[in-house]
């Protein structure tokens, strides 16, 4: 039976680049889309810039261009990288739409008749510099809960509470670092805890299948037990100056980026149906027969899994079928950092030179249908790559292509199905299917490689290179390469999913029609006729991932933008840096902002070890207790001030965030703090030293 599938992956915010960690998202649906048309399915693929809020504004104020100069090309330059790493949407479009509005409008009305909409004059935070009020994704603080520094004013990213921008303590604009102020102002509510909404949520996020169980458990948390109430109405407005859609028969007032956010999928489905010709309703309608899955990051499930599915459900849409949720991504086993260069863009990743399919192969290896993040080990990315698609995979073609090609004008005779090898693909062809569709895309790799361990078995054992030498064996050396070639073809259908640019050269090389799954299911007549085989994918080099890797070095790199993550929550805390420096640009010179120095993390240090450095001249080598952050080494340059032995148990002060540098003598994991006079010598050097009571991991502010 044919299925009618609608897929949308997160709104990546149009304030930046496109990086590695993104494409985990883009990567992931594009495979699980892909699958499903090879299957015969109807299957869209729809996406589109975030491109509304606080950052855009000031963004392009401080560019001097208008936010529409900013999000056209910064939309260009999406479609670009995405384009560049296969990513198959079948309409990437912007939420600054006319189509996004009218539904954005429509969506509105119909809660507002419902009753789900109401109006409230709250205090909210007044940027007095900047003239303007404060979403509370720009008001800085420490959490109400736990009391950690540099929480943005929704969320914490320490202890997960949720809380309100009022809440937090010692609150800071991170535009210009200027204490905010009260005042107030009229917003407008999504009653999200309405009864109704709480009871639809409670059953909807249960239902079997719905969410992966994580998920489902997170979600649970949020709403409480039965008969608890712990979801809170939603701020749907924010007040001008603001770049967004302007809510209907109210001036001055716009809905929140997050409100219109999510209503871009539809917007991007109903620009395709005006072009396809597609019915829009039979998508959305309540009770629709069609299929309706998201893919996003774990950190926007509540966004995705309570006010998305709560709006559509009271505004008389059909609900998502699935909401699927994945973690992050982590390079050489650490968050992806500018200092060491595994902040990589995607861009950069193509300049160097390196195939995106590459990267679609190694990430599809680690996927899962889990929410567990990720991680891209590039010394073994290296090694997968050259050993499973070099070696195991592309190897079966290029050991035997060229003799059919010299010997036999190209044609194929009869394949023998009964090879343990093409039987073994046939018996496990459903359970790699079952594994595409159920996003494990590890386990339908792994069982691909092992099948191609068979296959290349096989090619040792007919060895068609030494049989080419020997006359009389030419009917040996046709059927040994017309058995590798189809195994090839086979694998090259299984693959097709992760790596289509290769499976097209394939189908080419081939000269078959593209493949569809139930290809994998047959062999070549003989006497097909293939072209000449030319390589189809190259090895790894290491030197292009190191110089990847220098490339996006902060240090060598030019002046960073703000840099966005998947979504508009995430995509403002990226861009509050640079977005600060622009707004407050008078304030530039000897002085640095609040939240500059609140990115330093000063932590008091005990010093458990000291000893002197063999071969430095100025070094001690201390390792640090920092309590519950652990233990870290540094090397610092006070030999000729301290005797190792009597520094032995003192606290002190450290950075405890400062990327790792590796030296000679060692890995220095921080730095302590120190007095000097201008030259930094002896006797001037002073160790920073707390007063009594203070404790190890305490945070210094």
């Amino acid at each position: 039976m044919t299925r009618k599938i609608l897929v949308t992956s997160a709104l990546p915010y149009a304030n930046g680049a496109i990086h590695l960690g993104h494409l985990v998202e883009y990567i992931q649906t594009d495979i699980w889309v892909r699958f499903q048309k090879m299957r015969g399915h109807e299957c869209w693929y729809v996406c589109a810039d975030d491109t509304h809020g606080t950052p855009i504004m000031l963004r392009a104020e401080a560019e001097g261009i208008t936010p529409e100069t900013l999000i056209e090309r910064v939309q260009g330059e999406h479609a670009r990288d995405f384009s560049g790493f296969h990513i198959g949407f079948d309409n990437y479009y912007t939420t600054h739409s006319d189509e996004t509005r009218r539904c954005a409008n429509e969506i509105y009305a119909r809660l507002q008749a419902a009753g789900l909409i109401e109006t409230r004059v709250i205090e909210q935070y007044y940027d007095p510099l900047k003239q303007m009020f404060l979403p509370d994704r720009f008001i800085k603080g420490e959490c109400p809960k736990c009391g950690a520094h540099d929480q943005y004013g929704d969320n914490c990213e320490s202890c997960g509470a949720a809380y309100t921008a009022n809440d937090l303590k010692n609150p800071y604009s991170a535009v210009s670092g200027a204490r905010p102020e009260l005042r107030q102002s009229e917003h407008y509510f999504f009653k999200l805890s309405d009864p109704r909404c709480q009871t639809f949520l409670r059953r909807w996020t249960q239902a079997e299948g719905r969410l992966q169980s994580e998920a489902a458990n997170k979600l649970q948390e949020w709403l409480g037990a039965e008969g608890e109430n712990h979801l809170t109405d939603w701020d749907i407005s924010r007040d001008a100056p603001y770049f967004g859609f302007e809510i209907p028969g109210a001036p001055g007032k716009y809905f929140y980026v997050w409100l219109d956010a999510p209503i871009g999928y539809m917007g991007a489905f109903r620009n395709l149906c005006d072009r396809q010709g597609l019915d829009f309703d039979e998508y959305w309608r309540p009770g629709s027969a069609t299929e309706l899955y998201h893919f996003i990051g774990k950190d926007i499930l509540y966004f995705h899994a309570l006010f998305w599915p709560a709006e559509l459900e009271h505004a008389g849409y059909r609900t998502p079928s699935k909401v699927f949720a994945h973690g992050f991504l982590t390079v050489d086993g650490a968050k992806m950092s500018k200092s060491r260069g595994t902040f990589i863009t995607a861009e950069s990743y193509l300049a160097q030179g390196l195939d995106p399919e590459w990267l679609r192969y190694y990430y599809a290896a680690k996927l899962s249908s889990s929410m567990e993040d990720i991680d891209l080990n590039l010394d073994d990315f290296i090694a997968r790559v050259n050993s499973d698609m070099v070696g195991k995979f592309v190897n079966i073609a290029s050991r035997s292509a060229g003799f059919v090609v010299k010997h036999f004008a190209g044609q194929l005779c009869t394949c023998d199905e009964s090879l343990p090898a093409i039987q073994a693909i046939r018996d496990r062809r459903a359970l790699i299917a079952d594994h595409y569709e159920a996003r494990d895309f590890g386990k339908a790799i792994r069982e691909i490689m092992a099948l191609t361990d068979l296959a290349n078995q096989y090619v040792d054992s007919v060895k068609p290179w030494e049989l080419a030498r020997q006359a009389g064996r030419e009917s040996e050396l046709q059927a040994a390469c017309s058995n590798a070639l189809n195994l090839f073809r086979l694998f090259a259908i299984l693959l097709k999913p992760v790596l289509p640019a290769l499976s097209a050269r394939a189908e080419a090389f081939l000269n078959v029609a593209p493949f569809v799954w139930e290809d994998s299911a047959t062999v070549l007549a003989a006497g097909h006729a293939i072209n000449a085989y030319r390589h189809l994918m190259t090895r790894v080099d290491r030197k292009l991932v190191e110089a990847l890797v220098e490339a996006n070095r902060e240090s060598r790199a030019p002046l960073p933008q703000a840099a966005p993550q998947k979504h508009a929550e995430q995509q403002e805390k990226a861009a509050v840096v640079a977005v600060a420096q622009a707004a407050v640009a008078t304030a530039a010179g000897p002085h640095v902002s609040l939240d500059d120095f609140m990115r330093i993390d000063l932590r008091i240090a005990r010093i458990s070890e000291a000893a002197h450095v063999d071969g430095a001249d100025k070094l001690v080598r201390l390792l640090l207790d920092i309590g519950p952050l652990g233990s870290r080494q540094v090397f610092a340059g006070i030999k000729a001030a301290y005797d190792p032995a009597a520094l032995v148990g003192r606290l002190t002060v450290m950075v405890a965030n400062l990327a790792p540098r590796k030296m000679k003598f060692g890995m220095s994991e921080g730095m302590v703090l120190a007095a000097s006079d201008p030259d930094g010598q002896a006797p001037g050097i002073f160790l920073l030293a707390p007063d009594a009571g203070a404790a190890p991991g305490m945070r210094v502010k």
